[in-house]
């Protein structure tokens, strides 16, 4: 009985290299995401190997292309079906030898090790093979791999780019990039200013932005190194999301919607902006719902939180109705953070580029048209809609707007404070180094 009980635990220790080669193999051949794959895998680690366990995830899915170039250059046979594994086994080893402090030596071994509790054994003689020669010859290897300029992005999303933007080579050095960690002052318990400076105190350097709630720390840090971060005297969200509330401009009293709202950052943003508002969160995918009521409970805020299809209002306004006190419902105002192709998020979310395929740019588009015309039907006379979304690709964004507000004789567009001309259809944020994510925002207004 003893044995068996050792055996089982044996097999389910695996460590971050074996668990991040099984990662990667479920983003690329299943279409998996990393958000969804590494909170499953916690309790699986030490937490002490967590940290690096998402560089390497996180890490192979910013540099791929590269990473596979250099397998083809060693490896003959591409490593098919079972053997899949031993192919992403080589990209953690890969990457540890090429962006990584790790020694060498530990990092190789820790590969081949990894192919025991992988049931790969056979394979530890071609990956210690492998690694050692691209370490020997890693000079010859890179300049062939490195002699063209590579964008690490998919083909299609580059010509998307090149085709919207003229500085497209900008965007994809910034997606290319680590991201920048951003996070939001609750004025409700602080100003700006004064935590910046409690910041400072505690050693955490930090840049201002032209945003009034927003600070950017010189190194990321973990969140329970924010003072007063569990007493929701603080939030992480990036610089160019903060500005959905603020232009939402929500008032007390007031009942706002907040759709597809998880994890619920704009939710209680909305809050901190109008504590007093009768806030609904919606979001479709009630397992994300879990992080929207724990923001809330941290931030000490109290919202109507519902799972609901934004586009099938009639499913769900009895129940905002029940909560308002009112039989029949319209906002006064709604925010529509859309579903999107998240092509401005890549530098936070790097497998974006291996999940999304270029066919879903148009189910994306009539999917957010359909939920922004059920929205539209159920926000108030004098009304405001502000839409968003995460995304750089036109069709998702002023094509959309502009359509819209075609097909709708009551929308008015209005005009946002950053705006470069009165003809601009919303405006679109795209990631900078040290500055925000890709983001794009249109305010309407519903005429009488």
């Amino acid at each position: 009985m003893q044995k068996r009980v050792k055996t089982a635990k044996k097999q389910t220790a695996l460590s971050s290299r074996a668990l991040a080669a099984q990662i990667i193999l479920q983003v690329l051949d299943q279409g998996k995401s990393l958000s969804t794959l590494l909170p499953e895998v916690q309790n699986q680690i030490k937490q002490q190997d967590l940290p690096l366990l998402q560089e390497i995830c996180f890490g192979i899915c910013r540099v791929l292309p590269r990473l596979e170039n250099i397998i083809k250059l060693i490896v003959d046979k591409p490593l098919k079906g079972k053997k899949r594994i031993v192919h992403c086994l080589l990209l953690v080893g890969l990457y540890q030898l090429l962006y990584t402090r790790i020694p060498s030596h530990a990092a190789v071994d820790e590969v081949v090790n990894a192919t025991s509790t992988l049931k790969v054994e056979g394979f530890r003689g071609l990956i210690n093979a492998v690694l050692r020669r691209f370490l020997r010859e890693q000079q010859h290897f890179l300049a062939q791999v490195d002699k063209h300029w590579q964008t690490l992005h998919p083909e299609w999303i580059v010509n998307r780019l090149k085709k919207a933007y003229p500085n497209w080579r900008d965007i994809i050095e910034a997606n290319n990039q680590k991201p920048p960690m951003w996070i939001r002052v609750n004025q409700q318990q602080s100003d700006t200013t004064s935590y910046r400076a409690l910041l400072a105190e505690q050693g955490i350097d930090t840049f201002s932005a032209d945003n009034p709630c927003a600070l950017r720390l010189a190194q990321p840090t973990a969140v329970n190194n924010l003072p007063a971060f569990a007493q929701g005297h603080v939030s992480v969200q990036d610089l160019h999301a903060q500005w959905s509330a603020i232009l939402l401009a929500p008032q007390d009293h007031e009942l706002i919607l907040d759709a597809c709202a998880a994890p619920g950052g704009k939710t209680t943003h909305i809050l901190e902006q109008a504590p007093k508002a009768h806030v609904v969160a919606l979001d479709i995918e009630e397992s994300r719902l879990k992080r929207v009521h724990e923001n809330l409970a941290r931030m000490q805020q109290s919202a109507t939180v519902i799972c609901g299809d934004a586009s099938q209002p009639a499913q769900w306004l009895e129940q905002v109705g029940i909560a308002a006190g009112k039989s029949a419902v319209q906002f006064d105002r709604i925010l529509l953070d859309a579903p999107c192709s998240a092509t401005g998020v890549i530098r936070r979310h790097p497998d974006i580029k291996w999940l999304r395929q270029e066919s879903d740019i148009e189910q994306l588009v009539l999917l957010q048209a359909q939920i922004l015309q059920a929205l539209w039907a159920i926000l108030k006379p004098n009304g405001t809609l502000l839409y968003a979304t995460c995304s750089v690709l036109p069709e998702e964004n002023a094509l959309q707007i502009g359509q819209f507000l075609q097909d709708n004789v009551d929308a008015k567009l209005e005009q946002l404070p950053f705006a470069s001309t009165e003809s601009a259809v919303g405006f679109q944020f795209i990631p900078t180094e040290n500055g925000g994510d890709g983001f794009y925002y249109a305010k309407l207004r519903k005429v009488v």
